[in-house]
């Protein structure tokens, strides 16, 4: 006690007192500058959208009123017919005629002009002139290496950018062997009074007539637009693009020059039903992309004397430990899929609870060490956790001639689906290191993603020149009239309030890989939807089958998109 009665602190006390203040000031030090980062992380997401859209922007998922277009006595008329009977029974035989050309294209098409199978191209080109004719009088059509077709509508007003609407003419090969477990046959367009049947019905020859379909119908109102219209139609998207719109998008960035364009709509996500919620999800990204090869080289020999591991055995061994270290799911900033749960977690009383008490606190992931968020997601189904984990398949292998000679060259097709926010390198680096380790066991030399040439003992890995990083990603911005606002308002009127429209994401690639350049503003969105066919079954197999009722909704979006974007003060 010191001299007025009180404690005076012992050195040792003192120096521990000291030592917990230092840890609590510490910790609210990192509390503070998390605090502070969540909070221009925030500021920032409000403030800006494009290619780095991180989820705060999606915080409250706010929905656009309808926007409904201008009428007239012709165009109320337009809009009536289209749900009318005869207008069915029209749409019918033109989707019939379409999907009765066979149109296929196969990965090993040879250059045109050369491989004949690109000749029915022309029967699809010669049947699109007959089945529209007032487009084809109306419209410049511009044949852009040989198939791909360019029709432009010009609008008065040259000022204000161009849109742009986009479809392939091709379809996926139907196998030869898969004929017979068709309910109808692939080429017949047979419909049975509620679906059209066949391949290219929903992948993607509904799309591409029906914008054939509201153009025609559009011009026979008497409408006249004062935004330039585009139609960008391809004939590889099937087997990515080269010859199509790897040209096409080139010829009108070179026309309207980078950012030239005002919005692109090409096939994509459509509307589905999930947490007691209907959701249209038009989509703002598309993954990644990288093949990539891998050979393995050993001695051969005669096979009545193997060694204990020859090169199929070793590639099986890689194989295995490829499959056994699949990507996290991760959810970065920027993938639109945390819109999406935003969307859910604002609109759905459905929406998981566990997911919802997780959104918040990862608005803050700068300060956390485990994407909690994306391993709950993930146990939504594959379906889901594929939106945000980089997918890897072997797809294609082989090795060996001969049943009595040891393989001396082994080799793998391994595909990856890259997540929005990672990058193909980062494949490349993952799967040298599981080589490094196959091939030291085995005393093996690894040749990675070089121009080094195969040598006799060794594991050599490539990539073609198909890798693609993730999309850049569209703004969603509604503040204003913007592209997307333009888009969601549209689907609301069609559909009504009760849609909630959201970020969605393509797992898969489309055209618009070519037109990045062209526009921001790139959105993959099938319009047409039935709550009776959701979904994507039968696309790239058997039964392929289109709603009927689907289809018309879809001639109703374009008509009245075509109209809203018209009248949009974007520019």
């Amino acid at each position: 006690m010191d001299e007025k009665g009180s404690l005076l602190p012992q050195p040792q006390a003192t120096a521990s007192r000291s030592r917990t203040r230092s840890l609590w000031a510490q910790l609210a030090q990192v509390t503070v500058i998390c605090v502070l980062l969540k909070i221009s992380f925030d500021a920032v997401s409000s403030r800006f959208g494009g290619h780095d859209q991180p989820v705060a922007a999606f915080a409250t998922c706010p929905q656009v009123e309808p926007l409904y277009p201008s009428q007239n006595p012709s165009l109320s008329k337009m809009d009536d017919y289209i749900t009318s009977s005869k207008f069915i029974n029209e749409t019918v035989a033109r989707m019939a005629g379409a999907i009765q050309i066979p149109s296929q294209s196969y990965d090993d098409m040879g250059p045109i002009g050369e491989d004949s199978r690109w000749d029915v191209m022309f029967d699809f080109a010669a049947y699109l002139q007959k089945t529209f004719p007032l487009t084809h009088r109306t419209l410049s059509l511009e044949k852009v290496n040989t198939h791909g077709l360019l029709y432009t509508w010009e609008g008065s007003d040259a000022s204000l950018k161009p849109s742009v609407l986009m479809a392939h003419q091709d379809v996926v090969p139907v196998a030869e062997a898969t004929v017979g477990q068709w309910t109808y046959p692939p080429f017949d367009g047979y419909f049975d009074g509620q679906f059209i049947w066949g391949r290219g019905s929903m992948d993607c020859k509904n799309n591409l007539i029906g914008i054939m379909e509201a153009v025609e119908l559009l011009i026979e109102a008497g409408f006249t637009p004062k935004r330039t219209l585009v139609l960008s139609f391809g004939f590889d998207e099937e087997i990515s693009g080269g010859f199509g719109a790897a040209y096409l998008a080139p010829a009108l960035i070179s026309r309207y020059g980078k950012d030239g364009a005002a919005i692109i709509v090409d096939e994509g996500a459509g509307t589905y039903s999930k947490w007691g919620t209907t959701f249209a999800l038009p989509g703002v990204a598309e993954k990644g992309y990288i093949d990539v090869e891998i050979i393995v080289r050993m001695p051969g020999g005669h096979s009545s004397v193997p060694p204990a591991h020859n090169g199929i055995g070793v590639m099986s061994e890689l194989i295995t430990l490829i499959e056994a270290n699949p990507y996290e799911p991760h959810l970065h900033s920027e993938n639109p899929f945390l819109g999406l749960l935003q969307c859910g977690a604002s609109h759905s009383s459905e929406f998981p609870s566990k997911l919802k008490k997780l959104l918040p606190s990862h608005n803050g992931e700068t300060c956390s060490k485990k994407d909690k968020l994306a391993l709950e997601a993930a146990k939504l189904g594959d379906e889901i956790k594929y939106l945000f984990t980089t997918s890897v398949a072997p797809d294609i292998i082989s090795g060996g001639v001969k049943s009595n000679a040891l393989p001396e060259r082994t080799s793998v097709l391994v595909n990856h689906r890259v997540n929005v926010g990672d990058h193909p390198a980062e494949v490349q680096a993952k799967l040298t290191k599981l080589a490094e380790k196959v091939a030291e066991k085995h005393n093996l030399t690894v040749h990675a993603f070089n121009d080094d040439p195969e040598t006799p003992r060794s594991i050599k890995l490539n990539s073609d020149g198909r890798t693609l990083e993730p999309a850049p990603v569209a703004p969603t911005s509604v503040d204003g009239v913007t592209p997307y606002s333009v888009l969601s308002g549209t689907t609301r009127a069609l559909y009504g309030e009760d849609i909630v429209v959201a970020p969605g994401i393509m797992t898969g690639n489309t055209d618009t890989k070519f037109y990045w350049d062209l526009t921001t503003h790139i959105f993959r969105y099938g319009p047409g939807w039935d709550p009776e066919q959701e979904g994507l079954e039968g696309i790239h197999t058997v039964n392929e089958k289109l709603s009927i009722k689907a289809h018309i909704k879809g001639v109703q979006w374009y008509s009245m998109f075509i109209r809203n974007m018209d009248e949009a003060d974007l520019d």
